[in-house]
């Protein structure tokens, strides 16, 4: 599915992405890598993107539970279950995202 291009997102940042009524977010790492994960906070379900990025971890704006995006490990309570993670590709300055129906 493509989500957004290149350009929608700046390095070190984190930005939603909706498809088929589920919410995912996009990021773009320090070394202008892509990723995705689930788009709410396993704890209680907030927009990861309206998050703080810092290198590779995306902090919950609702309670600073912290998740490693590039593999979706919790890294910070009250953040205890890893987030889902959805493998990302660039093609012709697009960023895609491969959803598995879930």
């Amino acid at each position: 599915v493509r989500a957004c291009a290149v350009d929608d997102i700046e390095l070190e940042d984190v930005r939603p992405f909706e498809y088929a009524g589920r919410a995912y977010a996009l990021y773009r790492s320090p070394d202008n890598r892509f990723f995705a994960t689930a788009g709410l906070c396993s704890h209680e379900r907030a927009y990861l993107a309206e998050g703080f990025v810092m290198q590779h971890i995306i902090e919950c704006p609702r309670h600073n539970g912290r998740f490693d995006y590039r593999t979706g490990a919790a890294k910070g309570a009250p953040a205890c279950i890893d987030l889902k993670t959805f493998p990302v590709k660039v093609e012709a300055g697009f960023v895609f995202i491969e959803l598995d129906g879930s």
